[in-house]
């Protein structure tokens, strides 16, 4: 069993077939798009906000 039918199982969808390999790849974009964002380099000073208010 891979990874999407797992998380799918876990949360109790019920993921149909020819939905799997877009899945797949859309959590493949995500991983590339949050790999950019985690290795953007922060001060050691920057404090997280605790509340966010837009």
């Amino acid at each position: 069993m891979n990874m999407v039918d797992l998380m799918a199982l876990l949360v109790g969808l019920q993921l149909r077939d020819e939905y799997r390999d877009g899945v797949r790849e859309n959590f493949e974009r995500i991983r590339a798009i949050s790999q950019v964002v985690n290795e953007f380099p922060l001060p050691d000073n920057i404090e997280a906000a605790s509340v966010f208010e837009p």
